[in-house]
């Protein structure tokens, strides 16, 4: 297995192939790495991103079958069947490298940015925990001037929620310092 370090690399790699628009294509899901595959995989990342449908890793990052071992969930949240998901890859594929992956206008943290300016209570109990693994992160973005800024408040609250996974999956809690 390669190396933390070099499966950042990797992965920066192909997101400027990605950005750039000169991906790899075939060579990620021809019948010969099918086959690998299905014989096993060394995925050389685990990547803990959204589900929003713009931000499939194995296409942002420009990586084939079998290159990485996702988790997706709205707002790339932390609960303890994703921390049991990395630790099993990490675990069973020796994987050194784990990237959470937030993004740009992400429905989860505007629902909760909403929520926490609004306080419908109109979610439903399975949105609502989504909301409440964000609201800690997010909250105190309110006591500063970004909530003057909704553009810069949600560019915030992006990074405040992905340093809370991050430190969620590093220690195993949530952080609400963000």
């Amino acid at each position: 297995m390669i190396s933390a370090r070099d499966a950042l690399e990797r992965l920066r790699t192909g997101n400027r192939r990605f950005a750039s628009d000169t991906r790899s294509g075939e060579a990620l899901t021809n019948q010969r790495r099918r086959d690998e595959v299905a014989a096993g995989q060394e995925p050389f990342a685990i990547v803990l991103g959204c589900s929003d449908s713009r931000v499939p890793a194995e296409i942002v990052f420009d990586q084939g079958l079998g290159d990485l071992f996702v988790i997706r969930v709205a707002g790339n949240i932390v609960a303890s069947s994703q921390v049991g998901s990395v630790e099993f890859a990490a675990g069973r594929y020796g994987t050194r490298l784990v990237v959470v992956l937030g993004h740009s206008q992400c429905g989860a943290i505007l629902a909760t940015l909403e929520e926490l300016q609004q306080r419908t209570g109109h979610q439903s109990g399975n949105l609502r925990s989504i909301v409440d693994r964000v609201r800690p992160s997010v909250e105190a973005l309110f006591a500063t001037d970004l909530r003057h800024d909704p553009e810069a408040l949600v560019r915030h609250a992006v990074r405040a929620n992905i340093r809370a996974s991050a430190n969620h999956l590093r220690h195993g809690r949530r952080s609400s310092s963000g």
